[in-house]
């Protein structure tokens, strides 16, 4: 009866929580130490907008601690212009909003209060240390302190757990700029801790290694491949969000880490299959999905672009057949990535502008024409001229993909393709009802009964300067309706 209780790995509990307790002292001790050596000298000047210094300095002027905090002094640290500024506080809500003439409470639950300073709100939020995750996203509770560093501990990167005030300069308890000199990613403290609090964060590693050009930590890296089934438990529109800062980043190539840690076996499983379908064809020189991965990296930032370079050949898994020479085909392919980007998109509750965009791109990846004026100008009345010209940055990119051969040759064609519709648009050719110089109100106008018959007409005309733009004017379109020849 004496025996202790062990867990499957083999280690006594008693043991495992000796052993958490010796690390959490020793960061304490850590933590304490960087402070102290920061409470001595104020060695970095960070500037700041006018209104969070007016916050800072009110709020110490009343007692209370105070600090920019989080991406804030990351980006401020790295050159950038931060897109918002937060502020921690060692002041309650309730004494925060006793302080300052004008304020909201958008989520004084959790401590925070927005103070608004030249109508600009800025988020003040207290010290505080959060309770139990039961969701795998938001604790249970949060218990407020008046130790900053408890405050900074459960935050989620160590370069997003630095805070700043113009009297002591950077409080960086936990490596912070080190990790922003070295290019790291790490979690603060225990990386599983941080995962199992908030799943989000396990996307939010990725993200930030992609924005910043970062290489993430081993044991950060090693606690999102272990943790990444937890993103089961995130809102899709979180995934979301992730994904297209993600793609939209300057370095898109980190979609790889999301396969390599199971991120896409979770949130994207039809890119898994993707990864392992082959492509035995002399058109192609990867599989699908690393061909993916090579389009996605040629492909500029702009959302319905880089998504489409991720869905455009999802379909050819359920496409593909193979000859008896051992080649395999992929008819079709381009309808069924179609169906299946709209279904993702959908999902992942993208808003319907991008789903529309993204998706048509997808279902004229593969679409042929001939470099001729007129094969152009059908291609731009099929596509959309919104649309013909990341169609062919798309393709370009799609091409770029392929064996050098096909990539050269491909370029040559694209590049005749787009000097003949620049030449399209410089001549003002119609390519669409709204540039056809005869509106259905012409017609009635000339004799033709309303009804359905106007839009047919109105198509046959637009079909006819397809083929002879010089045609597109007023009067010979009526001409050729009333002489029956259209």
């Amino acid at each position: 009866m004496g025996e202790s209780v062990r867990e499957a790995g083999g280690m006594d509990v008693r043991q495992k929580e000796s052993r958490q307790t010796e690390k959490q002292n020793a960061e304490n001790q850590q933590a304490e130490s960087r402070l102290a050596e920061k409470e001595q000298t104020a060695d970095m000047y960070m500037e700041i907008p006018r209104q969070v210094e007016f916050i800072i300095d009110r709020l110490r002027q009343h007692g209370y601690e105070a600090y920019a905090v989080g991406g804030c002094v990351r980006d401020a640290l790295l050159g950038r212009k931060p897109n918002d500024w937060d502020i921690t506080t060692s002041a309650r809500p309730e004494q925060v909003k006793a302080v300052f003439k004008r304020t909201i409470d958008t989520g004084i639950q959790h401590g925070t209060v927005t103070v608004m300073e030249d109508h600009i709100g800025f988020e003040v939020t207290t010290y505080r240390i959060d309770g139990e995750y039961e969701d795998g996203r938001h604790p249970k509770e949060v218990q407020f302190t008046p130790d900053l560093r408890e405050d900074l501990r459960r935050r989620d990167f160590t370069i997003n757990a630095m805070a700043y005030s113009p009297q002591l300069g950077i409080v960086d308890l936990f490596g912070g700029q080190e990790d922003l000199e070295n290019g790291i990613v790490r979690c603060v403290g225990s990386a599983e801790d941080r995962f199992n609090e908030d799943a989000l964060r396990i996307m939010r590693a990725v993200r930030f290694a992609a924005q910043l050009g970062f290489y993430i930590e081993e044991e950060t890296y090693g606690a999102i491949t272990k943790l990444a089934p937890n993103l089961k438990k995130i809102s899709a529109e979180r995934i979301q969000v992730e994904l297209s800062k993600l793609l939209l980043s300057p370095h898109p190539e980190c979609f790889r880490r999301l396969y390599e840690t199971g991120i896409t076996a979770v949130i994207l499983p039809e890119f898994d299959a993707a990864m392992n379908c082959p492509q035995n064809s002399p058109y192609h020189c990867y599989s699908v999905g690393e061909h993916t991965y090579h389009v996605i990296e040629h492909t500029p930032a702009d959302l319905p672009l880089r998504l489409a370079a991720v869905l455009h050949d999802l379909g050819k898994v359920a496409a593909k057949t193979t000859d008896e020479t051992g080649r395999d085909h992929f008819y079709g392919h381009p309808e069924k990535s179609e169906k299946m980007a709209k279904k993702i998109l959908r999902r992942l509750k993208y808003d319907n502008h991008t789903i529309d965009r993204t998706c048509r791109l997808v279902r004229y990846h593969d679409y042929k024409m001939q470099a001729e004026e007129k094969a152009v100008r059908r291609a731009v009345n099929k596509i959309g001229d919104d649309l013909f010209d990341d169609l062919l940055i798309l393709q370009r990119a799609d091409a770029a993909a392929k064996p050098e051969h096909i990539c050269r040759q491909a370029e040559e064609h694209l590049q005749k393709i787009e000097e003949i519709y620049r030449k399209i648009r410089e001549m003002g050719h119609c390519t669409s009802l709204k540039t056809l110089a005869v509106t259905g109100s012409d017609l009635i106008e000339a004799g033709m009964k309303p009804g359905r018959e106007i839009g047919q007409v109105l198509n046959r005309l637009l079909e006819h300067v397809l083929d002879c733009p010089e045609d597109n004017e007023k009067d010979i379109l009526l001409k050729l309706w009333k002489e029956q020849q259209l």
